[in-house]
């Protein structure tokens, strides 16, 4: 920002200076050739005083001496140089000003002036003073290269005073990327220090007041989790172990599966109470990997708890595992809880039949659940939490199930909108799925 900073003083300074410096040069050049002028003008003026009229009948005349560099020279009615210095023979401009006009003009290489000489109302003679145009190009050029340099100093100058409100006014902002770095690692106690520029103070404070917003909301995230993990786990565990210590104590052979039924329903509870808040941490550096499980264990179980429930709606449900070897390890309850997710929003708004289908991608598996239904309404939304509109999608369940996906480093998407299909990416490690191959 410092170079960006620099460089638009820069620019600014530069065109004010090329406006300012290019008429000035201009008005240089028009002044020193107009003085030029002038000076010729005074010596022929001053010459022609001091002819007398009688020269014409051969008095002499005695001319002023002209400046260093200037000629002069008088010319009779016949334009014939009569004495000083000039051409021979009177150019143009002499001969216009026996019509009795002063001229002032250039002829070949100098600047000259031609002043009439008048007596009883006759033109009795011409004065000419001339001076070489090289001579006042000269100055000229000195003139604006004196100019140039002036315009090299005042950029010079707009380029330290650049430099050092730059430095002035990018520190600041510079400090203020360093706290935000700070607390993208972790530092939330760290708070934006206030500089002598009101729009950047303005900005440090609106960041240090939404930082404190955020450990609030951080704040009441954790002590959420914390609490949620106390009233929910001690409970969950209580009620296991009632159920365990019933079904071993239970005689009625038509009472042991419902509490078989009911205890594992707990443990699946246990594992997607403890999959949510491992979700809730704030950084995904401080959250547990999730425990793996052999993908078939994954599939038989998910076809244990839903064939019943599709059966009692009058729906088949059909789990494949293709070529994919049953060992392959995927993180157990994260990948459970997606699938009860989706095959739950199938049953509630997809309809036929539906299938479970693991295909091997050799760096990842794909899970694919498709039912017969459609999806209606746009598919972009379907993972907006909060979402509904009666289709799939509905509610926060797909945005839990693509939180989910995303935390173990995997991909959820639907992938198909008639038949409706959903796609879970799990990511193998080579070393589990070359271990499941031995």
């Amino acid at each position: 920002m410092r170079q960006r900073v620099v460089r638009v003083a820069v620019v600014a300074a530069l065109v004010a200076v090329v406006l300012l410096a290019v008429p000035l040069a201009l008005a240089i050049r028009s002044a020193l050739y107009a003085d030029q002028r002038d000076t010729l003008e005074r010596a022929a003026l001053a010459a022609a005083v001091r002819v007398s009229p009688d020269y014409v009948t051969g008095d002499p005349v005695e001319l002023p001496a002209p400046p260093a560099g200037e000629r002069l020279g008088l010319y009779d009615p016949q334009a014939r140089l009569h004495a000083g210095s000039g051409p021979l023979h009177a150019d143009a401009l002499v001969r216009r000003a026996l019509d009795g006009e002063a001229v002032r003009s250039r002829s070949g290489g100098d600047l000259v002036v031609a002043v009439p000489v008048s007596h009883a109302e006759h033109v009795i003679g011409v004065v000419r003073a001339s001076s070489p145009v090289a001579a006042v190009r000269d100055r000229v050029f000195l003139s604006w290269a004196a100019l140039l340099g002036v315009a090299v100093v005042a950029l010079a100058v707009a380029v330290l005073v650049a430099r050092r409100q730059a430095r002035a006014l990018t520190a600041p902002l510079e400090d203020l990327s360093q706290h935000c770095r700070a607390v993208t690692e972790g530092h939330l106690n760290a708070r934006a220090a206030s500089s002598s520029i009101a729009e950047i103070d303005q900005v440090a404070r609106t960041h240090n007041e939404m930082l404190h917003s955020l450990s609030e909301l951080l704040r009441l995230e954790r002590d959420f989790a914390a609490n949620a993990s106390h009233q929910l786990r001690t409970p969950l565990a209580g009620l296991q172990l009632t159920l365990e210590s019933g079904l071993e104590q239970a005689d009625d052979a038509r009472l042991r599966p419902v509490l078989a039924e009911a205890l594992a329903t707990t443990r699946r509870l246990h594992d997607t109470v403890e999959e949510v808040l491992r979700l809730s941490t704030s950084r995904a550096a401080l959250r547990p990997r999730a425990a793996e499980r052999p993908v078939g264990h994954v599939l038989r179980a998910t076809e244990e708890r839903w064939h019943g429930l599709f059966a009692q709606a009058g729906r088949r449900f059909e789990c494949h595992a293709g070529d994919v070897l049953d060992d392959v390890p995927v993180p157990g309850a994260p990948v459970t809880e997606i699938l009860d997710i989706l095959l739950d929003n199938a049953r509630v708004h997809g309809r036929g039949t539906v299938r479970l289908v693991v295909r091997d991608l050799e760096d990842a598996l794909a899970f694919d659940i498709t039912d017969e239904g459609e999806v209606r309404g746009p598919a972009a939304r379907l993972f907006d939490r909060g979402h509904s509109g009666g289709g799939p999608g509905t509610g926060i369940g797909l945005a839990l199930a693509r939180d989910l996906a995303i935390a173990f480093g995997g991909r959820l998407s639907l992938t198909g909108s008639v038949p409706t299909t959903f796609t879970l990416l799990v990511p193998v490690h080579s070393e589990g799925a070359a271990d499941g191959a031995a």
